[in-house]
């Protein structure tokens, strides 16, 4: 294991990026210029009609939403689904990909996702999932598809749901005061590069990118959000991620009168979860995302 995976370097890099603010699916994955993703989809012999856009968190990468994907594709069957589990630029397979130039901010990032769209002819996303960082980009990507940022062509998506292993690293981690759940879940970020174990993002792409997330604000997205569309948000209940003037302006919006000129912003809240929600509660968070995604078919 190299040395920069040591006690204090692991416990900075950690605090200060992390703690700062059925039926059979067919699975396949690719790489191209613009990102690469992977994808599932409720069944081989079937054409998909619909398509989600899952998108990962800071230093993750678009596997750790593969389990969940699955899951959400099956209870949403018969419904044709077609999932697309991005990484993100700088993090996964994405990392090693030359043609995503800087700078490294959520705008961009939420240009990767249209650039992806055209560049390999695939749908327009109906539904936008997105876990932290990941919300955020579905949120920006949400208000360039409204502004018209990506063409004429663009389908608005009908909704943007945004919630907030090597072994001796997990071991390792767990001595140090992080949760079970947190190591496995930072375990799974590494790649074999020789003998060594490297990590599998862009650490200088990821800090700009965590940077830009710190600094965009999306109020103005959620309190008039386009028409036709609904912004779903799940806070989880043990998260210390929210004050409390975010969930009364929050609570806010969601109780808002229906407007016909603008769509609507929900809010809910997942039991028994801390901010790693698909790995604390993915059968809490599937009840709640697989209905509202399952309302617009």
């Amino acid at each position: 294991m190299s040395r920069s995976l040591a006690k204090t370097g692991l416990s900075h890099l950690l605090s200060r990026l992390l703690f700062g603010p059925a039926p059979v699916l067919h699975h396949s994955s690719r790489s191209f210029q613009t990102l690469a993703f992977e994808e599932i989809k409720s069944s081989p012999e079937k054409p998909h009609e619909f398509t989600a856009f899952v998108l990962h968190g800071l230093l993750g990468s678009g596997r750790n939403w593969r389990s969940f994907s699955r899951s959400l594709a099956s209870r949403l069957s018969p419904a044709q689904w077609r999932m697309i589990l991005v990484d993100l630029r700088n993090h996964g397979r994405s990392a090693e990909i030359e043609g995503l130039l800087p700078p490294h901010n959520l705008e961009n990032a939420a240009k990767d996702l249209a650039d992806l769209v055209k560049s390999e002819d695939l749908d327009w996303p109906d539904v936008v999932i997105g876990h932290s960082m990941g919300g955020k980009v579905a949120l920006q990507f949400a208000q360039s598809c409204a502004n018209g940022h990506y063409g004429d062509d663009v389908t608005l998506p009908k909704q943007a749901i945004t919630f907030g292993v090597v072994r001796w690293l997990v071991d390792h981690m767990l001595k140090l005061g992080f949760s079970k759940s947190l190591s496995e879940w930072i375990g799974s970020n590494l790649k074999k590069s020789g003998e060594q174990e490297t990590w599998a993002f862009n650490l200088d792409g990821a800090v700009q990118m965590f940077n830009s997330y710190r600094e965009m604000d999306y109020w103005p997205l959620l309190d008039h959000t386009p028409k036709g569309m609904e912004i779903d948000v799940v806070r989880a209940e043990k998260s210390d991620r929210w004050n409390q003037d975010v969930i009364q302006q929050l609570e806010h919006l969601s109780a808002k009168g229906v407007n016909e000129n603008e769509g609507k912003v929900l809010v809910h809240v997942l039991p028994n979860a801390g901010h790693w929600v698909h790995v604390d509660n993915p059968k809490g968070l599937l009840d709640i995302i697989a209905p509202k995604v399952a309302s617009i078919v």
